[in-house]
């Protein structure tokens, strides 16, 4: 992972606030993925966010937040809820378990000096903010990120609920830290405000040769594959698939339409904010084709399933 930290690679097409942004309007109706950079109603909380101790008080000293462990440097989803003994695989156990964590702690950890800690054998921490509009204790968010509020829709937030309801939710991870790659089945902006990292994307015409997780399973809609180190014989078809890939620095925006695939990579200690807003049909065929008709909550699953919403 070290390797790719020498250079920056675009596979996508990058807008400049400033200059491009109705190109950017362009390609999100298009529902096309895109970065934009440089916005200044982005750039006042990346300001803010890299200023010492400013997260720190932000959070503070001693609240605890949930805290995903893992034994490795690779986080995994998983949902044991409607899970399927026959579809798991020999004893299997949890990729990580949830912690609870101070941010001083965890920034100590993230930050420590010796750097054989950080080797992709040894326990990563992935930290996480998660806020609600409607909620008074985690409601802050949207104070630091307005450009992710559901009531004054703009470039990112593309079908807000009609309620106004709203969420937010923030991802800390040490360097190395990787999350398997996936799909989500709604509408995707993802805003790294600290740090760096790269993200490989794949269209959702790409699921069948990604190798994932079938339905029923944990971690269902995340590929199975080592994507660190392949075994191509036990996974052939991902030779087959395609992907781009493009790294985003603090002030970078990407857009994830509808069930495209990612797997991201921070490539030192950085963070991002992501809000959902809406769903689109266009790429859901390929999804359901797949074998995803029932994987989302009840109105994307209703999509994947060709149902009036």
């Amino acid at each position: 992972l070290a390797d790719h930290t020498h250079a920056i690679y675009q596979g996508i097409c990058r807008f400049d606030a400033a200059t491009e942004y109705d190109k950017a309007l362009v390609y999100r109706n298009a529902e096309l993925p895109f970065v934009i950079r440089d916005d200044p109603v982005v750039l006042p909380t990346v300001e803010r966010w890299n200023q010492p101790d400013y997260l720190t008080n932000m959070l503070g000293h001693e609240r605890l937040y949930k805290t995903d462990l893992s034994s490795t440097n690779q986080l995994l989803f998983y949902n044991n809820n409607g899970a399927k003994k026959s579809v798991l695989e020999g004893d299997w156990e949890a990729p990580t378990r949830e912690v609870m964590m101070s941010y001083p702690d965890w920034l100590a950890k993230a930050n420590t000096p010796n750097g054989s800690e950080l080797q992709p054998d040894k326990p990563h921490w992935y930290f996480k903010l998660d806020g609600k509009s409607q909620s008074r204790r985690d409601s802050y968010l949207f104070d630091e990120l307005p450009f992710f509020n559901p009531t004054d829709p703009k470039l990112y937030m593309v079908d807000p609920p009609a309620d106004g309801r709203g969420e937010i939710n923030c991802r800390f991870g040490m360097a190395g830290t990787t999350a398997q790659n996936h799909f989500d089945a709604s509408r995707n902006f993802l805003a790294v405000l600290g740090g760096q990292r790269r993200y490989i994307l794949s269209h959702p015409d790409q699921c069948g040769n990604l190798e994932l997780h079938p339905m029923g399973h944990p971690s269902a809609r995340h590929s199975m594959v080592d994507w660190s180190n392949p075994d191509l014989e036990k996974f052939p078809q991902f030779k087959q698939a395609k992907s781009s890939e493009v790294v985003l620095q603090a002030g970078d925006v990407l857009y994830l339409p509808t069930n495209w695939f990612h797997f991201i990579v921070s490539l030192d200690t950085s963070w991002q904010c992501n809000a959902r807003s809406g769903v689109t049909q266009e790429t859901m065929g390929y999804i359901r084709d797949c074998g995803f008709g029932a994987v989302a909550p009840r109105p994307i699953r209703e999509l994947l399933l060709g149902k009036k919403r």
